[in-house]
């Protein structure tokens, strides 16, 4: 496997219309999950819950896939959270990058996890399994999330307890920040559950949406169109069961150009 390039050994190389980053940190959660932040071009807009094509020279060319920006619209750094696949064409590199590297990275955002594509609500679900909770570290870190809803659950669901952990520090530093912490308050509920090990919230999200135990666990009513609101992010077999059992309730899909009660990406649905 080559090492991921450093700036000045390829920087001539860099293709157009593309931004080159330093990486700042990386933090390896599991054997199969890992977090990265790395420096922001001054230009770079994106609104929260947006994704960017990022990649890595490989060899003499660069290889790109999507991946939603887990840092909020405000940050001054961008942060991503990937999952490792030892044959992947560009994971298998990106997991072995450090603090100097550069990562590769295309000018445009874009993006239906994003709130213009919802329609005014009270409560706003974010259903994720795995690595489909980074939009939501976005957004659950944006003032306008707060804004917009007076109550945010964030559902998050892997095959083992280990695979959680991103949420929960994600919720931690939150709660230690000096202006979200009082933003966000007591509005962001955390429903973390694992398929595969012992924990006291156990299954499927779907499997808990039908069964109602969500809700209860929870503390809340059932879905209900005229005020809850949500965003999907996960498997494609999590987005078409989590799709349809939140069309069942009678919420409707909706996009940037014509918002509605839920919005799903499937960017990264191969």
């Amino acid at each position: 496997m080559n090492a991921p390039a450093k700036t000045e050994d390829f920087a001539i190389k860099i293709p157009d219309g593309v931004y080159a980053e330093t990486v700042l940190s990386v933090e390896h959660y599991t054997d199969h999950l890992f977090r990265f932040r790395m420096t922001r071009p001054a230009g770079f807009r994106f609104r929260s819950g947006e994704f960017a094509m990022i990649g890595l020279m490989v060899g003499d060319k660069p290889i790109y896939r999507a991946y939603s920006i887990a840092s909020p619209a405000w940050d001054e750094e961008l942060e991503f959270f990937s999952i490792k696949v030892p044959d992947g064409p560009l994971t298998s590199h990106l997991q072995a990058i450090k603090p100097g590297d550069t990562v590769l990275m295309r000018k445009k955002p874009t993006g239906t996890l994003v709130l213009d594509a919802l329609t005014p609500g009270r409560r706003l679900y974010m259903f994720s399994t795995g690595t489909g909770i980074a939009p939501f570290a976005s957004l659950i870190r944006d003032p306008e999330t707060y804004e917009k809803f007076e109550e945010v659950i964030l559902t998050h669901t892997c095959r083992d307890v280990a695979e959680l952990k991103y949420g929960f520090d994600l919720v931690e530093e939150i709660k230690n920040h000096e202006f979200l912490s009082e933003i966000v308050g007591d509005k962001l509920k955390h429903y973390a559950t694992v398929t595969r090990e012992d924990y006291p919230f156990k299954g499927r999200i779907t499997t808990l949406i039908e069964n109602g135990k969500l809700f209860s666990d929870l503390g809340v009513p059932a879905l209900d169109p005229a005020i809850d609101r949500g965003m999907i992010c996960g498997s494609s077999a999590m987005l078409k069961d989590t799709k349809e059992l939140l069309e069942n309730a009678g919420l409707t899909e909706g996009a940037n150009n014509k918002p509605a009660e839920f919005v799903i990406e499937r960017a990264f649905v191969g």
